[in-house]
């Protein structure tokens, strides 16, 4: 009776499971739900943040952030370049922790405490992408949005009391947003002089801590408080406006400050040739020194002489004496028109003798080039007496100064007043109607100044400086600054205006240095770059 019980019971469910599933296939087939709607499909440019951040959470910032670059090939290079990264950042992160070690382990009557091994292993971290900042100071500002998940192994052994302790470090993770800023900028590679690192926002740090073999992170509590701590120090010490600052070169070498004087006698000219009609000229000299942007030292002119006389002395900076050269012009001066070139020469500033004068007769060229057959011909000579002073060592500039600090004003400024100084640095996007020949023209106070032009450019650069003598600080004051365009060909229209801005000199005068880039009116694209200095005898 069991045994028909059991078959009929299996029969049963076989034939049940049969008939189930006829039934469910016959429903799947030809009935459909009526709730079910179709998808809707929608590019994803018209999903919002919230949707956009639930379909890829991982977005990079430079998706989401359009201040932000893409920088897959910098995380390419890294990679690359990680396994030589990695010793080399030990090795620094050695020699920066240990003079902090050997000052603060006596506080705690400690032996010694050491790195048994240092490696930030195998993996490099990534940037999400960066922000560039563009300003008007010698610097580069970076921020960088950084995340790396490694696999280092820090051992640190300290011994106290005859007992030895290791701590090691795994699994360490670090999404940060550092500030890097190079600065400053310097003509000697690498470029820059420091490096400041700073933190936007508090870093996210984890990391596994083992104690002697034993995994310390695992006591109940320790965890969020060694993590919370390691946050609130790190942010005490480089949250931003702190910073790490890492010194790469001397600035005084970099920026080639002042080394010592150039004196120059520009004493006579001989047998110069005759530019005139009327079978004469009217020379001068013109001194400049390479890498100086300052402008060139000028002579008074001689009128109808072929065999002038000066006797006239000069001073010049001079920064870098192997490899400067004095660069000697002569010209012939015209009331109307450009100053005829009558013949040049160099003289390289390392040819010289501290503290030794030196006469020299240089032969008058038509330019350098040694294989040119035009320097053949004789152009007359000139003679100059030549003596470099280097500065003593109480004379020469110990410790960098700061770059945006000012200088004080001359002798002879009013006690209440002081020296306006503007520098015109160069334009951009210029562009004029009938003709494009910038110069920028100046007023203030009714004073009138203006820099050179410049032909045919429409990002010209001028670097000149103009000064104004004040007898009371300019606080209400405006400077108008005009470029225009002139053309001696152009007879219906000599003279064009490319745009003006004027400048509320308030700011200069609290800060005492202002270096900005200024949209010019009646000017589609153009801008002008303007530094403003305020400078007092106090």
């Amino acid at each position: 009776m069991g045994f028909v019980s059991s078959v009929m019971g299996f029969f049963g469910f076989g034939v049940g499971i049969t008939i189930g599933l006829v039934i469910g296939y016959y429903l799947f087939i030809y009935f459909q739900p009526s709730d079910v709607k179709d998808p809707v499909i929608r590019p994803l440019v018209e999903q919002d943040s919230q949707t956009l951040e639930q379909l890829l959470p991982e977005i990079p910032l430079w998706v989401k952030n359009p201040d932000f670059d893409r920088v897959d090939w910098l995380n390419k290079f890294i990679e690359i370049m990680w396994p030589y990264l990695d010793k080399a950042i030990c090795k620094t992160a050695k020699n920066i922790a240990k003079p902090i070690i050997t000052e603060q382990i006596p506080k705690y009557k400690i032996e010694s405490v050491e790195f048994e091994a240092l490696t930030l292993g195998s993996l490099p971290p990534t940037f999400q992408g960066m922000k560039v900042y563009i300003t008007e100071e010698k610097e580069l500002i970076m921020e960088p949005s950084m995340k790396w998940a490694g696999n280092p192994n820090i051992t640190i052994v300290a011994k106290a009391f005859g007992l030895r302790a290791t701590v090691q470090v795994v699994d360490l993770q670090v999404f940060a947003s550092p500030r890097i800023t190079l600065k400053p900028l310097v003509p000697t590679f690498p470029c820059f002089a420091k490096i400041l690192i700073s933190l936007m926002e508090k870093p996210h740090v984890d990391f596994g801590l083992k104690l002697l073999g034993a995994d310390a992170m695992s006591i109940p509590g320790l965890y969020r408080f060694v993590q919370e701590l390691i946050k609130d120090q790190v942010a005490n010490m480089y949250l931003w406006p702190q910073t790490l600052e890492v010194p790469i070169m001397d600035p005084t070498k970099a920026m080639k400050r002042p080394v010592g004087i150039l004196n120059v006698k520009v004493v006579r000219a001989m047998k110069l040739k005759k530019k005139d009609l009327l079978g004469a000229s009217d020379p001068y000299v013109k001194l400049k020194l390479t890498e100086d942007k300052l402008q060139s030292k000028k002579t008074t002119v001689k009128h109808k002489n072929l065999d002038p006389e000066w006797n006239e002395d000069f001073n010049l900076v001079i920064k870098d004496p192997q490899s400067q050269v004095l660069e000697v012009n002569v010209y012939d001066w015209e009331q109307v028109g450009k100053h005829d070139k009558m013949g040049l020469n160099v003289i390289p500033l390392m040819e010289l003798t501290p503290d030794e004068p030196k006469v020299m007769t240089l032969d008058l060229l038509k330019n350098m080039d040694p294989n040119d057959v035009q320097n053949e011909k004789s152009r007359g000579q000139i003679v100059l007496e030549l003596m470099y002073k280097p500065f003593k060592d109480d004379e020469v500039p110990k410790e960098t100064e700061d770059l945006n600090a000012v200088e004080k004003a001359p002798e002879g400024t009013p006690e209440s007043g002081g020296l306006l100084v503007v520098i015109v640095h160069e334009a951009q996007d210029l562009e004029g109607k009938h003709h494009t020949n910038p110069q920028v023209r100046l007023v203030f106070r009714g004073e009138e100044k203006r820099t050179k032009p410049v032909k045919k450019n429409r990002d010209p650069r001028w670097e000149e400086e103009f000064q104004f003598m004040l007898e009371e600080p300019p606080t209400n004051d405006r400077i108008h600054v005009e470029v225009v365009s002139t053309s001696r060909m152009g007879l219906l229209h000599p003279k064009e205006a490319l745009g003006y801005v004027d400048i509320n000199l308030s700011d200069v005068v609290t800060n005492k240095r202002t270096n900005e880039r200024y949209h010019l009116i009646d000017s589609k694209n153009g801008r002008v770059q303007i530094e403003l200095q305020w400078r007092t005898s106090s």
